[in-house]
């Protein structure tokens, strides 16, 4: 079995903008600087044997400063990205969280599903299993990596998942 702490990843810019980032490659805000160094100060006492993060800055970001000070390796993987809401990227997050229940199964335009990034978790999910047995591990992600988690690991239907009401909090706790 393996212990999968989910984090977000901390306030980007586009966040506090009320931006849908997507595939956007946006930075994080001063706030999210900070809560970055927060998130490491909460796993200060448990930390994980290996953090991994999708290959945008706001998640690998927050990875490097939450655990910059220690010799836990963070390892980026393109899989654990946000949906990829193509022409909608950089929306208002109103518009893009209107359009979710109709892109579980159908992509954005010029994007992807909510079905494409929990196919894309499946297969990180597989890959974690074969090689972090009893180990516990961290992911640093987006909503969809979420969703996938969600999906994967507690059986919850995509459809019921993505339109569900989402709130922050520091940090989840799957097993695998």
């Amino acid at each position: 079995m393996i212990t999968i702490i989910f984090e977000a990843h901390s306030t980007s810019m586009d966040n506090e903008a009320k931006l849908s980032s997507g595939w956007n490659d946006v930075d994080l805000s001063e706030l999210g600087l900070r809560q970055s160094a927060e998130l490491g100060e909460r796993h200060r006492d448990n930390s994980p044997v290996v953090v991994f993060c999708s290959d945008l800055q706001r998640s690998y970001k927050t990875a490097a400063i939450a655990f910059k000070d220690t010799s836990i390796p963070i390892i980026i993987d393109s899989r654990l990205r946000e949906c990829n809401y193509g022409e909608l990227t950089q929306a208002p997050k109103n518009e893009v969280e209107e359009q979710k229940a109709k892109r579980i199964h159908e992509p954005f335009a010029g994007g992807e599903s909510y079905g494409d990034t929990s196919r894309r978790m499946r297969e990180f999910l597989a890959d974690l299993k074969a090689n972090y047995d009893n180990k516990t591990i961290m992911i640093i992600g987006h909503r969809a990596t979420q969703y996938g988690l969600e999906e994967h690991l507690l059986g919850k239907d995509l459809d019921v998942v993505v339109s569900a009401p989402w709130a922050w909090q520091p940090g989840w706790t799957y097993s695998a």
